[in-house]
């Protein structure tokens, strides 16, 4: 005791697992962030070292196939390589970016930065931000080892290109990655944004428009792609010729395989924005569009060049792609209608008009991606020009979206139509439906009062017009039950013949009260210690009620 109270002696701290275990933590990520890399390495080197072994004609030794494959995993995130040993000796720049390549990195990125923040209930897990971090350090570190290594090969790396190409390539996937580990949260954005901008984009019509702008986007990579194969079918043996006239090994031929396999979704994007209006360039000042193509004559021999249109004006089948656009801009403007009745029609218009701009910043980002150059002079252009495809994108389907997102939404809540009249009838005729005139209206309502007691008026009236005798089978048996005595029988007094010829007003039905049935309408008595309801619970007596505090902040 006297060790506890006495000063300056103090109790030995307890020991902080969380913070041990922290940096074994931290190291897996770095290592985790760095193994993602080293796996694209060895991937491609594998590749690469096979396709040099199966050679018969091979440039250089291994050495010079392993400075090929770093420099073939930095293009893949859009790094722009350069090529020293051209015919007229000025270094010429590779920068047109196979997309599919680019998966490679973001799912081996993705797939680190998920790992490290998979164990979220662990005791000691790093937070989010330094689980992206680590990862983040260990993949670049391995980039910046792999840059230098590749400048000493055939194609080196530009450092500027690597040195932002790179950390933007890394940023996204891993964000990603995390961000899939903690459970694809959408909670609310970081305290530190302007509190109108973070109600406003919490708001469902973004989420709608996020996904009718990704949907837009799908159709018109869809058009492009049809484009493209509906353009290689029909240039079928002038692209067979040109994948044969390049080599005439098979090792070569299935290199110029997998290089076009890869280049595939690049010539989707090209596609698009073929049918978006700006084309793309096979050159310098040489445009592919459906308005007309001059032809490129510099050009080399590639399958996927053999699917360029024809030199020339269009032709009514150039502008028929049009239609792709205009498809794109249906699916945006239906997937931007929400699912509530109370949502407006400038609410609709809103998110469809928001919708659009996401296709065009999407299709955008895809153009830009998928371009670059092929070399110098006539080759420093190849691909769309993405400022010019994300504004055409923008104006496709934000001028079909809006008024189809407006018509869908019109059409979903319309007003219900009622019944249609029988025929020979006026409006103001009354209806004849015979439910309301045979007496089962008045057999109902009396089992109904018979059930419930005094909840159910009395709604006996005076007779107004004689029926025929109903079927004996809808008439109840009378169930035997204690009746209270009944007080003096109240006559219905006849109706005036006035009131009764009055002719029915607009919307009215006359109404028939039927007579010899014996219906027992009048209400039925309950005594005073039946409609005392018991008591539920027993009355609490002596309890305190005691005031919430607030807790501390």
């Amino acid at each position: 005791m006297t060790q506890v109270t006495e000063r300056g002696t103090s109790l030995p701290a307890a020991p902080r697992t969380g913070v041990r275990r922290r940096s074994p933590a931290a190291a897996a990520c770095v290592v985790g962030g760095a193994v993602a890399a080293g796996l694209g390495l060895g991937f491609l080197a594998v590749l690469v070292i096979v396709l040099w072994i199966s050679s018969p004609y091979p440039d250089s030794g291994p050495g010079g196939a392993l400075h090929l494959a770093a420099g073939l995993w930095l293009l893949a995130h859009g790094t722009e390589l350069v090529r020293y040993e051209t015919l007229s000796g000025v270094p010429a720049p590779v920068g047109v970016t196979p997309l599919l390549l680019i998966a490679l990195p973001v799912l081996l990125v993705r797939r680190a930065a998920r790992l490290g923040g998979a164990s979220e209930e662990d005791e000691g897990v790093l937070p989010a931000g330094a689980v992206f971090s680590a990862v983040l350090c260990g993949y670049l570190a391995v980039g910046a080892l792999a840059t230098v290594y590749a400048a000493g090969g055939p194609m080196p790396a530009d450092p500027i290109s690597a040195a932002w190409h790179i950390p933007l390539v890394a940023v996204l996937a891993a964000a990603g990655g995390v961000w899939e580990a903690r459970g694809r949260p959408l909670g609310p954005l970081p305290s530190w944004l302007p509190g109108g901008v973070r109600r406003a984009v919490a708001r469902p019509r973004y989420a709608l428009a996020l996904r009718a702008g990704a949907g837009g986007a799908l159709v018109l990579l869809g058009g492009g792609a049809l484009l493209v194969g509906a353009s290689l079918a029909w240039h079928g043996a002038e692209a067979q010729a040109s994948f044969l006239s390049l080599t005439g090994v098979w090792s070569g031929r299935f290199a110029v395989l997998l290089l076009a396999l890869t280049l595939i979704p690049n010539a989707m994007v090209w596609g698009a924005a073929y049918a978006l209006g700006p084309g793309f360039a096979v050159g310098a000042d040489v445009t592919a569009t459906p308005l007309g193509f001059a032809g490129a004559p510099g050009l080399p021999r590639f399958p996927l060049l053999a699917a360029l249109p024809p030199e020339g004006a269009g032709t009514p089948l150039t502008w028929a792609v049009a239609g792709v656009p205009v498809v794109a801009g249906l699916a945006v403007g239906w997937f931007a209608v929400r699912r509530a009745r109370e949502v407006s029609y400038g609410e609709t218009a809103l998110t469809a008009a928001l919708g659009a701009l996401v296709c065009g910043v999407a299709m955008t980002g895809l153009a830009a991606a998928s371009a670059g150059p092929l070399g110098s002079r006539r080759l420093a252009e190849f691909g769309p020009v993405w400022w010019q495809t994300g504004a055409a994108a923008f104006a496709w389907t934000l001028a079909l979206a809006v008024p189809v997102a407006v018509a869908v939404h019109a059409w979903r809540y319309r007003p219900a139509k009622g019944p249609a009249a029988p025929a020979g009838l006026g409006v103001d005729d009354p209806v004849d439906d015979g439910w309301h005139d045979s007496g089962v209206r008045e057999v109902r309502w009396a089992a109904m009062r018979r059930v419930a007691g005094t909840l159910i008026p009395d709604i006996s009236g005076a007779e107004r017009v004689a029926v025929p005798e109903l079927v004996p089978e809808l008439v109840p048996e009378p169930v035997p039950e204690p009746v209270p005595e009944r007080g003096p029988e109240v006559v219905a007094e006849p109706v005036p013949e006035s009131v009764a010829e009055a002719p029915a007003g607009r919307g009215h039905r006359p109404v028939t009260v039927v007579s010899g049935l014996g219906l027992d309408l009048r209400p039925i008595l309950i005594s005073a210690k039946a409609a005392e309801a018991p008591a539920l619970a027993p009355p609490v007596v002596g309890a305190r009620v005691l005031a919430r505090r607030r807790p501390p902040v």
